[in-house]
This record gives C-alpha cells, structure tokens and sequence, in this order.
C-alpha cells in the first residue's frame, strides 16, 4: 500500500511504518465559519499508550492543541471520553489501538448537540437522570445503617457498575428521536436499580413515574444498548423488567 504526499510516493509497508496508525477525527467549531471537516493524524505506536485516548492525547499534546475530548480517569470508570470509534460507541479508555485497523475514525456521540470537536452536550441527559431522583429514599428516618441479605445485594449486579458514559442512549433510535420525553437506557437502568434496591422505601413512586407510554414504552427493544455498553451491561433486561414490574405491581 502507498501514501502520496506531496508527489512523494512513501510505502506504508517500510519498516519504518509498520507501527504507524492514522487517527481520522471528526472536528467542528461553532466560533469558525464553516462546515464540520475531519482532521487526519499519524500516530506511531511504539511511541504512544495502547488505548485510542492515549493517541487523541499524544495528539493533542505534540500536534494540535485545538483538538477538543474529555477525559477523566483513563480506567473505564468515569465515562467522559465515551465516542464513537469505527461505527461503535465506546470509551475510547478502553479501545486499544492494536486491535482497529491503520485507519480509526473517530465521531462524537450520534444524535447528540455537538459542542466542539468530540464533546456533545449532556445537559438533557442528566437532567433525566435528576427526574428518577437517584438516591436512596428511606421513609423510617432510621439512623441505624440498612442493611442487606447477600441475595438481595446480588439484585443490584449488573446494575451499579453503570458509569452513565451514555453510549448505550446515544445507540438508541428510540432515544434518538425521541430524548426530550424517552428517558433512554442508560437512565432507565439506574432507575431499575433503585427499584429492586431492597433498601429504598419509594418503589411504588418510582414506578408510577415510569409508567408512562413515551417515558419508558418507547423502547422497542431494538437491543442496541446492550450490544454497544463498555460495561457489558444489559440495559434492554433492565427496562423489561421494569416493564414487569409495572404489570404486576
């Protein structure tokens, strides 16, 4: 394969571009006026991390500080550099560069307002999260701490690793077309959480919010939630079993 630059011919198969990998990146900027382009940047792997994120901070730090992300704790835990890699959202914490090809494209969330470069606008996803009220509600005022049988702590696996990244709302049409009243996946899956929380006091509440025909009926269970969550999470069976539990409540 060969690379034309400048009317030089240069082979990508010279050993001196074996590591090399090519990071295209969707840029915008609402203070320029123009179009959205893409920028293209050749990385070197034997000089970079091994996760996409370390290249779009070599990137930043050695070719262009206008390049805009977030990024927090690089552990797959905080979920600010969520994205969408090659077609797939993700962390881009958690994409190692050895296993995309020499090419990586990298967009912004779909379907989200975009702020600059990589970074969309959250503002309406958490103020959904807010609605649920995602905290504990003890109606006893109990000083005493509320504890737990290990079966009931187990009702909550697969729930509290949930890091609210959005890549699985951010991959639903339903959530697409309908995020001002569809609470999405990622919110739906907290509010299950707090639901089966043996703990939690306000159950009957929490479900009669959800009970809603747009706020959560929406889904259709297209399921692309849970094949795209980071996480490995299952957004769908959360919201089916919400969907349960407003059936036999």
């Amino acid at each position: 394969m060969f690379l034309y630059r400048k009317s030089q011919k240069i082979n990508l198969s010279n050993n001196k571009l074996i590591h090399h990998k090519y990071i295209r990146v969707y840029r915008w900027n609402p203070h320029l006026q123009q179009k959205p382009w893409f920028s293209i940047y050749p990385i070197s792997t034997k000089n970079c991390g091994p996760m996409l994120l370390d290249a779009l901070i070599q990137i930043k730090s050695l070719q262009d500080s206008t390049l805009t992300f977030r990024r927090s704790c690089r552990e797959g835990i905080c979920g600010s550099c969520s994205m969408n890699i090659d077609g797939t959202n993700s962390l881009a914490c958690l994409k190692p560069l050895s296993n995309e090809g020499k090419f990586i494209t990298v967009y912004p969330l779909p379907h989200m307002y975009v702020i600059k470069d990589l970074v969309v606008d959250l503002t309406n996803f958490y103020s959904q999260y807010k609605s649920i009220k995602p905290w504990l509600v003890n109606k006893t005022n109990s000083i005493k701490e509320l504890l737990q049988s290990k079966k009931d702590r187990m009702e909550l696996d697969g729930l509290y690793e949930c890091i609210l990244c959005a890549c699985c709302s951010a991959s639903c049409p339903s959530y697409w077309w309908n995020q001002e009243t569809y609470l999405g996946p990622a919110i739906l899956l907290q509010a299950y959480k707090w639901i089966v929380d043996s703990r939690d006091h306000m159950t009957a509440e929490r479900l009669n919010f959800l009970n809603h025909k747009i706020r959560l009926f929406r889904c259709h269970t297209i399921m692309n939630c849970s094949k795209t969550c980071p996480k490995n999470l299952n957004p769908g069976k959360a919201i089916s079993n919400i969907k349960q539990n407003i059936l036999h409540h």
